[in-house]
């Protein structure tokens, strides 16, 4: 059996990515289950950017095939913010009710229309002395990447319980204002519909056929 180390510590990623890549002949594995105890930089200025860095970094460090996850958020009435600091945005240790609250404040009396959003994800893919597009090949460690967005709003109030991050106030697109947040979708309902998804399903393409 292969293994991927998916560079997060986070529980609840390395779960839905398990779930939405779907590699039976895979093991994914976290840093922590690794032993990696070195926190990569996340200073880049876009997602793309971020998702790189991580993946060459935690490759570097493991020798193991790495994929690596930058996400987000961005709402129009902040001109794209919180976007790169979206885990961050109401302080370095913020919790996520913590960053909902401050999100919530900076948008307090805008209608819907104004409160346009979107969930972006980036997942890169390095396999070290492997490059792209040639599954036999060695030499070399090119990065492969694949996206997802997820279009919304971001909601008057939280509701609902379910997911991570933001999704106890974000609206998806399809639903009326006032309407689901994701935090009151199932996790089937959201990785169908997820950004994480969207990337996930192009990713999966990409691992199927480099074997994985």
């Amino acid at each position: 059996m292969r293994t991927l180390v998916v560079a997060t510590r986070s529980a609840h990623k390395l779960a839905e990515l398990r779930e939405l890549l779907h590699l039976p002949d895979t093991r994914l594995v976290s840093l922590e289950d690794v032993g990696v105890e070195e926190e990569a930089p996340e200073d880049g200025d876009t997602f793309d950017s971020n998702a790189v860095f991580k993946a060459r970094y935690y490759a570097e460090r493991t020798r193991l095939p790495t994929l690596a996850d930058d996400s987000g958020i961005e709402v129009d009435a902040l001109g794209g913010g919180p976007g790169v600091r979206t885990r961050r945005y109401a302080g370095e240790r913020a919790t996520d009710e913590q960053n909902n609250e401050k999100l919530l404040r900076e948008l307090r009396g805008l209608p819907p229309a104004r409160r346009g959003a979107r969930y972006r994800c980036v997942l890169a893919l390095v396999e070290p002395g492997r490059p792209p597009g040639a599954p036999s090949a060695r030499g070399g460690s090119g990065v492969i990447v694949r996206r997802g967005t997820f279009e919304g709003r971001i909601a008057t109030e939280p509701r609902g319980t379910g997911g991570f991050g933001y999704d106890p106030i974000f609206e998806p697109a399809w639903e009326p204002p006032g309407g689901r947040t994701v935090g009151l979708y199932s996790s089937k309902e959201k990785n169908r519909v997820s950004h994480r998804a969207a990337a996930a399903r192009a990713m999966r393409r990409v691992l199927r056929a480099r074997g994985y």
